[in-house]
Formats: structure tokens, C-alpha cells, sequence
């Protein structure tokens, strides 16, 4: 009990964190495990900035290396509109969260289902989280295995940094330098037992991701103003139904790059004043939706009908400016930097839920070191296999983007607003929660379609 002049203020403080904050230790995106070393008292609450940090780090990942190629498959103009539009969609699908999260008193994603839905909504939010951050971390590390050790890409091979300054040996390799970074920087990172523990790479994260779009902005100013760069495609090449269908393989890259549902709960539960959490989340995707169409736009204008499912693989070529070659290389480092320290924040929710989904009766993780251990190891095993196998960023985020993904960010809340539990939901809700399910499966659909067409069709030439 406080004994300072002033009790009651700070006794109210407490207060409120304490109704926001006393949670089932088992329910997943919990920020703060609720043992004896931890708790909410010893916290005086998340500021606005930081929680608007924290939300940017969390959605912008991998999704600014693949969103330049949706603009080769789109055109420059229905690119732009349909980055814009899903910053919209994921607005107001994190908006049916936060009402319903309000109405029921839930504290994470997956209690907030459980509530409408059961034990079965919950364990399809865990299950999702699982395969959507397996995904996108395997994604990180096909991303860095490409940036340090190279690619290939329609029979040319792209030389990754290490192979450009040493040339090729097997310590150049991709899996050697994959499994280097997993055990130099991916295992003593994700073996942090708090998400606050990681604020500060996460800082050093994001300087580093702007490093990254000041330069590519800067080359491609450049080359507008001496005229090396011609007048990109405004509007996709249609020519017949199949090139029609193939526009929707864009559709789960979208979806992935704005995808941070699984972290809402997380910020909204460590912050000062819950009522800030709408303008977090405003402010956290106008940011983000800036950052994703100049380097869409700058990226795509760069490189043209030339850019790569990854755009880093694009920055090994002669840019034909002065200090080109010392530009590609920082360019390139300093997004995969970025991503070695974005990798233990996507980390943490993952190791969370899938603890949760096995072990749902069990005691707090972090309280149970062999648990931790384990599950860190394995998942983060599978992972790195993972990487090693999938050949493409495009192959990963099809994947789970037509899948986990659209079922976090946009099924999930609409079926949340349709179930309508707690009578708040609008006519207009209902309406556009309609449209989003439909939009989803339809574009998915035809999304997966195309992929099995395509992989199907390629199997058939390689083998004439």
C-alpha cells in the first residue's frame, strides 16, 4: 500500500492496470508472463509512442521485399489503390477486435474468440498464429540467406554480399550462413523470457529498415534526374483468363504485409491509457502504408519489369550511379540486419500459442525452463529447415498468407461481428464483415488456383 500524500491517485493507477491486466497465465499474446518475477504493478504502462513502435515493428517485415513485385504483376496505379485499400480493411477489422475485445473483457485474440466461438474459436486463433509466424520468419530467413549468399531467379543466379566480396566457397554458402546467423543471433535472442527484454533491438530494427528506404529512394531520385529510369506499366497486361486469375496471386502478399492482429491484444494490455489503442493503431498503419508504397513505388520504378519476387536480390546489378556497388551492399545489409532483429518479436508470439495449444493446463512457460528450452529449440529447428527447402519468398508468403493469414486479419474479426454476441455491431458492420469474408475466400481461392496451375504447368515443361 502506497503511504505517499497522494495514495488514492496511485492506488487508482494500479487499479486500472490491474482490471486490463489479470489475465489466464495460459492465454496466448500475453506480454508479460504472470510469475512470481513478473506482473503488471512494476509497470507503470506503455506510452502512446511506444506502442505505436511497437505495432510498426510487428507489420513491417518481410512485406516490403515482395509488395515492389506486386506492382510488376498489378501496374503502378491498381498497386498503389490496392495498398492503400488493405491499410483500410485492416483498420477496421482491428477496430471489430478492439469493440469486441471492450465488450467481453477479453485479453487476448484467442480468448477473445473462445468467447464467441468456444474452445474451438481459441484453438483456430492459436493454430493460425502458429502457421502464419512459422511462415513469415521462414520467410526472414530465406530473405537473409538471399541477401548474404544469393539467388537465382529465372536461370540467372543474383550474388548475395558474401559471395560478391569472397567469391564462392562453402562458408559462402546459404546453409552454412543461415545456420550461423540461427545460432549467432536468432537462439540467443528468442531466448529471452519477456518481449520488453527485446525494446531495444527492436529500436535498432526499425533505424535500420529506414537506413534501407532512404537509400532506395535516394538511388532511384538519382536515376530519375539523369534520366536512366523509362515510364513504368500503370496497368497489368491482360490477355487472356489466365493472366486475369494470376493478378490474385498478389493477394496474400497484401494480406501478410499488414498482418499484426496477433499483437494487438499484446500493446493494447501494456498500455497507460487503453483508450489510445484506435490511435495506435491509425497512426501505426498510415506510418507503415507510407513505407509500403514509396518503396513499392520506387522499388517497382528502379527496376521495372526486372524486379524480383524479393527486391533485395534486385541490388546486386550495376546502377549505373556513382558509389553504386557500396550503396547496393548497404541497402542490402541493413534490411537483413533489420530482419535478424525483427525475427525474436514475431518469435515470441509464436512460442506463446503453440505452448498454449499443447499445453493449455500447464504452468506458466517461463517458469518452467526445460518447456522453454524445448520449444525454442524445436521451433526454431523447423524454421531453419524450413528455410532451406522452400525456394522462393513468393512460394512462402502464397502459403501462408492464403491461409493463416487472411484468417487472423480479416475471417476472424468478421466472424466475430457476424456471432454479434453482445448486439453492438452496426448494419453497416455486418454489411462490410459480408464483403470481407468474401473478398478473402474468393481472392485466396483463385489465388491458390493459379499457384497449382502455374507449379503444375512448370512440372509439364521441365519435364518435355
Amino acid at each position: 500500500m502506497t503511504t505517499g500524500s497522494h495514495p488514492h491517485k496511485s492506488e487508482k493507477k494500479r487499479s486500472s492496470r490491474k482490471n486490463k491486466a489479470v489475465v489466464n497465465e495460459n492465454a496466448p499474446l500475453l506480454p508479460k508472463s504472470q510469475g512470481s518475477d513478473a506482473g503488471f504493478d512494476d509497470f507503470n504502462g506503455a506510452s502512446f509512442s511506444g506502442a505505436v513502435f511497437n505495432l510498426s515493428t510487428t507489420i513491417i517485415g518481410a512485406g516490403i521485399m515482395a509488395l515492389p513485385a506486386t506492382l510488376r504483376k498489378l501496374g503502378m496505379v491498381p498497386g498503389l489503390v490496392a495498398i492503400i485499400f488493405m491499410a483500410f480493411l485492416t483498420e477496421k477489422s482491428i477496430e471489430f477486435l478492439i469493440r469486441f475485445t471492450r465488450a467481453g473483457k477479453s485479453s487476448s485474440y484467442g480468448s477473445l474468440m473462445g468467447d464467441s466461438f468456444g474452445k474451438v474459436g481459441k484453438a483456430l486463433v492459436q493454430l493460425c498464429v502458429i502457421i502464419n509466424n512459422i511462415g513469415v520468419l521462414i520467410v526472414y530467413m530465406i530473405i537473409i540467406g538471399d541477401v548474404l549468399s544469393g539467388t537465382s531467379a529465372s536461370g540467372k543466379h543474383h550474388f548475395g554480399i558474401l559471395e560478391g566480396w569472397f567469391g564462392v566457397h562453402w562458408w559462402t554458402g546459404r546453409t552454412f550462413l543461415v545456420l550461423f546467423t540461427t545460432l549467432a543471433i536468432f537462439a540467443p535472442l528468442a531466448s529471452f523470457k519477456r518481449i520488453d527484454s527485446l525494446r531495444f533491438t527492436s529500436a535498432l530494427s526499425v533505424a535500420l529498415a529506414v537506413v534501407f528506404l532512404v537509400i532506395a529512394v535516394g538511388i532511384s531520385v538519382v536515376k530519375i534526374i539523369s534520366g536512366g529510369i523509362g515510364m513504368p506499366k500503370l496497368i497489368p497486361v491482360v490477355s487472356d483468363m489466365a493472366s486475369v486469375v494470376n493478378l490474385f496471386t498478389v493477394v496474400p502478399v497484401f494480406v501478410t504485409a499488414y498482418i499484426c492482429h496477433y499483437n494487438v491484444h499484446t500493446i493494447d494490455n501494456e498500455l497507460e491509457d487503453s483508450s489510445q489503442i484506435r490511435g495506435v493503431v491509425q497512426t501505426s498503419l498510415g506510418l507503415c502504408s507510407s513505407v509500403y508504397i514509396m518503396i513499392s513505388f520506387f522499388g517497382f520504378l528502379l527496376f521495372g519489369e526486372g524486379t524480383l519476387d524479393d527486391v533485395l536480390a534486385n541490388f546486386d546489378t550495376d546502377l549505373g550511379i556513382p558509389f553504386g556497388s557500396v550503396l547496393n551492399d548497404a541497402v542490402r545489409l541493413s534490411y537483413a540486419a533489420h530482419l535478424m532483429l525483427v525475427f525474436p518479436v514475431v518469435f515470441y508470439p509464436l512460442r506463446l500459442n503453440i505452448d498454449g495449444l499443447i499445453f493449455p493446463k500447464s504452468k506458466p512457460l517461463v517458469l518452467d525452463n526445460f518447456r522453454f528450452a524445448s520449444l525454442t529449440v524445436s521451433l526454431i529447428g523447423v524454421i531453419f529447415l524450413g528455410a532451406n527447402f522452400i525456394p522462393s519468398i513468393w512460394d512462402a508468403f502464397q502459403f501462408t498468407g492464403a491461409t493463416a493469414a487472411v484468417c487472423l486479419g480479416f475471417i476472424f474479426p468478421a466472424a466475430l461481428v457476424l456471432r454479434d454476441r453482445y448486439n453492438i455491431a452496426t448494419k453497416g458492420d455486418k454489411i462490410l464483415s459480408v464483403i470481407m469474408i468474401v473478398l478473402a475466400v474468393f481472392s485466396n481461392v483463385v489465388a491458390i488456383y493459379s499457384d497449382a496451375y502455374a507449379l503444375i504447368k512448370q512440372q509439364k515443361t521441365s519435364r518435355e
